[in-house]
């Protein structure tokens, strides 16, 4: 293959991977900012192992360049780092007022690190989309988990991309090779998409309560479907970890979420915002295109956090 081909080759591949428009967001008050991949509007064809299928229509929806990391994590943790900078037009947010993660009760990061990049670790479900609620309100943008369904559609960049086991390597950190801790976010490299270590490094919570059979739990969803939770217990989480077999971070494996995840929480009830038995479960956020309106954002966190 001659120089000029080869170098073709690899703009074309270039724009491919990078094709996604892009959006760089601040977080009011502070340094941190983080970015957001717009992704299409599609049809995932979810197939189960009974050969049973169905195509599930998603809107477009912005997604998490990268997992929210620790730098990210802390604003909302600690009130100290918070500020009453906020974006939202009616000027109604006070750090005051917000409902804040309670101190941990054990080193949650495992002293794998923390703050330069890292990705954070160890929150329940509801402390993550506690983060999103805060991030709406410092932002005046709705920010949420992502579905299942629609972490699905970006892992696979639409619908086929999943990288060979021999070729897992250039984009996960896993089991195999991650000496097992967490990395910091985007060292490894992005799927087709430019989102990075959607396969590996730590988990992702999405917004579904875990049903074996998901289809069956959908009903006759087919758009934006969601399998809204009734109850506290159990999450389904995306991805694959650092502490995974490389046959584990694959687009279309789906883990339960655990009760022995908080193992080790003295605590009776059991914490709402830490796991102590958890770090490598972190999260990435989305950002719907078409945003609904302020009704509609608070109903949705009421019905999505179950303490």
């Amino acid at each position: 293959m001659n120089s000029q081909l080869s170098a073709l080759l690899l703009f074309a591949a270039a724009a491919t991977l990078h094709s996604q428009p892009t959006d760089t967001v601040s977080i009011p008050g502070s340094e941190a900012t983080f970015q957001l991949a717009l992704i299409p509007q599609g049809t995932l064809v979810w197939e189960e192992k009974e050969g049973t299928s169905a195509e599930l229509q998603l809107d477009a929806f912005w997604i998490g360049v990268h997992e929210v990391t620790h730098d990210e994590f802390i604003l909302f943790q600690h009130r100290e780092n918070d500020s009453d900078a906020s974006l939202r037009e009616d000027g109604g947010f006070s750090a005051d007022a917000v409902s804040r993660p309670t101190p941990p009760y054990l080193d949650y990061t495992y002293g794998m690190g923390s703050t330069g990049g890292y990705p954070a670790v160890s929150m329940t479900q509801q402390a993550a989309l506690r983060y999103c609620r805060w991030l709406y309100q410092k932002t005046g943008q709705f920010y949420r988990l992502p579905t299942e369904a629609e972490w699905t559609y970006a892992c696979r960049a639409g619908q086929s991309w999943q990288p060979d086991e021999d070729k897992l390597n250039e984009y996960a950190w896993h089991y195999d090779n991650s000496y097992e801790k967490y990395h910091k976010t985007g060292e490894k490299a992005p799927n087709p998409w430019g989102l990075y270590d959607l396969l590996g490094n730590v988990a992702e919570w999405t917004l579904d309560y875990y049903q074996k059979d998901y289809l069956e739990a959908l009903g006759d969803q087919r758009h934006n479907p969601w399998v809204e939770p009734t109850r506290r217990h159990s999450r389904t989480v995306k991805g694959g970890s650092y502490d995974s077999e490389p046959r584990e971070c694959n687009c279309l494996i789906r883990q339960k979420s655990q009760a022995r995840w908080q193992a080790r929480d003295p605590q009776i009830p059991k914490s709402i915002w830490w796991n102590t038995d958890s770090p490598f479960v972190g999260f990435r956020i989305v950002r719907p295109v078409q945003q609904p309106g302020a009704e509609a954002i608070e109903a949705f966190f009421e019905s999505a956090i179950k303490d």
